[in-house]
C-alpha cells in the first residue's frame, strides 16, 4: 500500500509546482500589465490604431498588433488544416502498415522543427521569391509568414488529427464496408465524422501554436504596426511586438507597462481557444463513453 502511494505524492507534487508556477506567472503579468491603465482607458488600448509607445504622450493603441495577430493566425490555418487532414487521412486510412510506420514517425519530427530555422528560410528563399513573383516592395508581409506558420501547425495538426481517425474502432469500418460502401464512402461518411471531435481539437490547438508562435512572424511578417488589407501587407502580431521592444524598454515605463498588457491579451485570447478545445474534447469523451 505503502509503494502505490509513493509514485501518487511524487505525481503530486510535481503537478503543484507546475501549478503553481502558472498562477505565479499569471499573477505576474497582471501585476506589470495592468498599471498601463493608469495612464490610459482600456477602450484607447483595444481600439487604437496608433501604436507609438515611446512618443510624449506615448500612442499605446493595439488594434493594429491585434489585428496582425488574429489575421496572420487565421491565414495559416487556412493554408495547414486541409493540408493537415490529408495527411491524416492518408497515414490513417490508406497507407499500408509499412508506409504508416515510416510517415507517422516523420510527421512528429517535423513537429521539432526549431522555427528560428523556418523563418531564416523564410527571409532567404520565400520573401526574394515572393518579391520578384509579385513586384512587390518586400517579401516579409503577411503571406511570408501565414506559409512559414503553417509548416509549424502541419505536423501537431496533422498527428492529432491522425491519431483521433486510428481510434475509431475497425468495427465500424468493417460494418460500412459490408454494406457496400466504397473505401471515400467509408472515410468521408462514417471514418471522419465519428472523429470530428478529436479532428477539431487537434484543430484548436493548431491554432493555438499559431498564435502564440514569436521568431516565425518576429523574422518574417514585416513588423510594420498596420491593420493588413492585403496579403502582401506587413504585419506587427504581439508576439513579436513584445519580443523586439521588451529588451530595449525601461523596467517601469509606460511602454513596459503596455507590452505586460499586450502579454495579457495574448494570453486571453489562447486561453479562450484552450478552452474551447478542452470543451469540445469533453463532448468527445461524453459520447464515446
Amino acid at each position: 500500500m505503502k509503494k502505490e502511494r509513493t509514485p501518487a505524492i511524487i505525481i503530486m507534487s510535481i503537478s503543484s509546482v507546475g501549478i503553481f508556477v502558472m498562477l505565479f506567472i499569471l499573477l505576474f503579468l497582471i501585476k506589470e500589465g495592468l498599471p498601463v491603465l493608469k495612464e490610459t482607458t482600456l477602450s484607447s488600448i483595444v481600439a487604437g490604431t496608433d501604436w507609438y509607445p515611446t512618443e510624449t504622450p506615448p500612442a499605446l493603441g493595439m488594434l493594429p498588433l491585434i489585428a496582425g495577430s488574429v489575421a496572420v493566425t487565421l491565414l495559416s490555418s487556412l493554408i495547414a488544416l486541409p493540408i493537415s487532414l490529408f495527411i491524416a487521412i492518408f497515414i490513417s486510412e490508406i497507407a499500408s502498415q509499412k508506409m504508416k510506420n515510416i510517415l507517422k514517425p516523420i510527421l512528429e519530427l517535423l513537429g521539432f522543427l526549431p522555427s528560428i530555422i523556418l523563418g531564416f528560410l523564410g527571409m532567404v528563399v520565400i520573401a526574394p521569391w515572393l518579391q520578384s513573383r509579385f513586384a512587390i516592395l518586400s517579401g516579409l508581409n503577411l503571406l511570408n509568414a501565414s506559409i512559414l506558420l503553417g509548416f509549424l501547425i502541419i505536423p501537431i495538426v496533422g498527428s492529432l488529427a491522425e491519431e483521433a481517425l486510428s481510434a475509431v474502432p475497425r468495427e465500424i469500418r468493417n460494418a460500412s464496408f459490408a454494406l457496400g460502401a466504397t473505401r471515400w464512402e467509408t472515410i468521408s461518411k462514417v471514418v471522419f465524422p465519428a472523429a470530428l471531435p478529436g479532428i477539431l481539437s487537434a484543430c484548436l490547438l493548431g491554432i493555438m501554436r499559431g498564435m502564440g508562435e514569436t521568431m516565425v512572424v518576429l523574422m518574417a511578417a514585416g513588423g510594420a504596426a498596420l491593420i493588413p488589407i492585403s496579403l502582401f501587407d506587413p504585419v506587427r502580431p504581439l508576439t513579436s511586438t513584445i519580443a523586439a521592444e521588451m529588451g530595449e524598454t525601461p523596467v517601469g515605463s509606460t511602454h513596459y507597462h503596455a507590452l505586460f498588457f499586450a502579454g495579457l491579451i495574448l494570453l486571453l485570447i489562447t486561453l479562450g481557444i484552450n478552452l474551447l478545445s478542452s470543451w469540445i474534447e469533453s463532448k468527445r469523451k461524453v459520447k464515446s463513453s
